[in-house]
């Protein structure tokens, strides 16, 4: 913008963020450890009245009145994240995207999705870009975040319960913070995904020298140091994946972007439970009552349902900046068992967002568009 009202933006297409970084995972994993210390301190907004709402969403219903209205279906919605990222970020930004697990029929993505990032003080937009890698790798990087602190250090083996997008992105967040990292075990349900994962290990996971395609949930868990389950999101908590303690090797890091669930009683009393950001998770429970975990399929919200029931005290769930910031202890033992939820928040895609932006102002990437020359109504 200038002194004439004239304002442009940058526009970066999917192929321009890739050459601007975005899959850059060991520098996603470096940003996303700056936002939860940012978080930590409260150096952000997100929306609602508590600023830490993850978002607004418009879902539809199982029976619409109207015949050109959406039904409800798995993972199916449309969404707007907007949020504001304080230290070296100072950005605000809004992620708007809709989501439909039929789209892989049509060979799309689940959800398709764009980021805006925009002037703090004039809201006049600074750029307009592609957003399913911003979201795939900062998504995959928050587990990454986790396991540098909450995995065990000679971890070697991981299981993949998942091998969609969150899944692959997760994985390679972990070899950039586990060296000895050399096997993992996948679950899919389809020769395309597990392929297509196949390749992306061969491609993006050097390190990675074994991998083998298991049959069931339990194989993918048991003797895996770490596990991630990124699967899709039934309507019926009955249909989540279950993991079942025995199957649990001691020591175990489960890092939880996606649908899962565990016993009440393993939940309780033995294991270790983190979460991304509390705040956002007692959010979630303003915004849907208890029970909050159905509503909200992220198992940190099981976690308040069941301080809700006094099964655990609210002082038991441990934010992870908490850690970082050196507030409270990490991993204490080789044998305990932690489970780390990840409910993704707007705020990541911003600081993601900046910094492949910053990098293609560098490069001289992408396309500057313009608002308006000079604004017409003032």
């Amino acid at each position: 913008m200038n002194d004439t009202g004239r304002i442009e933006f940058l526009y970066l297409s999917e192929e321009d963020m890739v050459a601007a970084g975005v899959k850059d995972m060991a520098k996603c994993v470096d940003v996303m450890e700056k936002v939860v210390k940012l978080l930590n301190v409260g150096d952000y907004m997100m929306s609602g009245n508590n600023h830490n709402s993850h978002g607004a969403m418009v879902s539809f219903p199982d029976e619409p009145e109207f015949p050109n209205m959406p039904k409800n279906g798995c993972d199916r919605r449309f969404m707007a994240m907007p949020a504001y990222l304080g230290g070296e970020f100072d950005m605000a930004g809004v992620k708007w995207y809709g989501s439909n697990i039929e789209n892989k029929g049509k060979n799309l993505p689940r959800s398709i999705l764009m980021l805006i990032l925009s002037d703090k003080e004039t809201g006049a937009p600074v750029a307009m870009m592609s957003a399913n890698l911003i979201s795939a790798y900062r998504t995959g990087a928050f587990p990454g975040v986790g396991a540098r602190y909450l995995a065990r250090k000679d971890a070697k083996v991981a299981g993949i319960v998942g091998p969609g997008v969150m899944g692959k992105t997760a994985l390679r967040s972990f070899t950039c913070v586990c060296p000895q990292l050399d096997t993992v075990k996948v679950k899919g349900r389809g020769k395309k995904s597990l392929d297509a994962f196949m390749r992306f290990v061969r491609e993006e996971c050097p390190t990675i020298q074994n991998v083998e395609v298991v049959d069931t949930v339990e194989a993918a868990v048991r003797d895996s140091d770490i596990v991630c389950v990124a699967t899709s999101s039934p309507v019926d908590v009955a249909d989540y994946t279950f993991i079942e303690e025995k199957w649990i090797k001691k020591g175990a890091l489960f890092c939880l972007p996606a649908t899962v669930n565990f016993d009440d009683d393993f939940l309780a009393y033995r294991c270790t439970k983190v979460v991304d950001n509390f705040k956002l998770y007692k959010a979630w429970a303003e915004e849907y009552p208890y029970p909050t975990f159905g509503p909200i399929t992220i198992i940190g919200s099981k976690f308040t349902d069941l301080i809700h029931e006094k099964k655990i005290a609210s002082s038991q769930v441990i934010d992870l900046g908490d850690i970082i910031n050196g507030r409270k202890p990490g991993r204490q033992s080789d044998d305990e068992i932690i489970l780390y939820s990840v409910g993704g928040m707007p705020v990541e895609d911003i600081a993601w967002g900046k910094v492949v932006y910053e990098n293609a102002l560098r490069k001289g990437i992408g396309q500057k568009l313009c608002l308006w020359n000079k604004p017409e109504m003032v």
